[in-house]
């Protein structure tokens, strides 16, 4: 009963964001308990508080990108785009004309990718977004970038990797080559 209660929670994931989940209901299957701690883990994984929209979905759909140019990113991209997100900031990211998503977004996307990657400029990254949003924000915008790498790497981890593919943006497909 409770199987079924959590598979019906995944599958309206799956609905609502045309999303295929099997690894998930392959958790459910093997470990209920495993689940429910996944769970928790979504709790924080959502956590916003002071970081303006584009910022922190442009840091999530960055850090998704440095783990999957494939359904992790396209669920990331619908997350972002249901958020209120406009759709030519996204697709200004994913193409690379950063400069053209405007400046919350650049920043975020920025910061997303020097975080995820490591790169040497993540500290002045990390520095100006607390300069510009605050320190709530650059709780919640690492939040984001840490959690979003976690779903495509359980993904793989459970063997469920998918190759690079179309990123749709409400009217525009963008070809993916390789993670950022």
């Amino acid at each position: 009963m409770i199987k079924a209660f959590l598979h019906r929670s995944v599958a309206k994931l799956e609905k609502r964001y045309d999303y295929d989940a099997h690894y998930l209901h392959d958790v459910i299957d093997v470990s209920p308990s495993a689940f429910f701690k996944f769970g928790l883990f979504q709790v924080m994984s959502s956590h916003r508080d002071g970081a303006p929209i584009d910022a922190y979905c442009a840091a999530r759909i960055a850090a998704t990108l440095s783990e999957d140019c494939g359904p992790c990113t396209q669920l990331t991209v619908d997350m972002a785009l249901a958020g209120g997100v406009d759709p030519k900031h996204i697709a200004a990211l994913l193409r690379g004309d950063l400069e053209q998503a405007g400046q919350d977004a650049e920043l975020g996307f920025r910061y997303g990718i020097a975080v995820s990657q490591n790169t040497p400029n993540a500290v002045a990254l990390s520095a100006e977004v607390a300069r510009r949003y605050g320190k709530r924000a650059l709780v919640s915008m690492a939040y984001g970038v840490a959690c979003s790498r976690v779903y495509p790497a359980l993904k793989r981890g459970l063997g469920h990797g998918a190759a690079c593919s179309k990123i749709n943006v409400s009217d525009e497909t963008i070809v993916m080559r390789k993670a950022a």
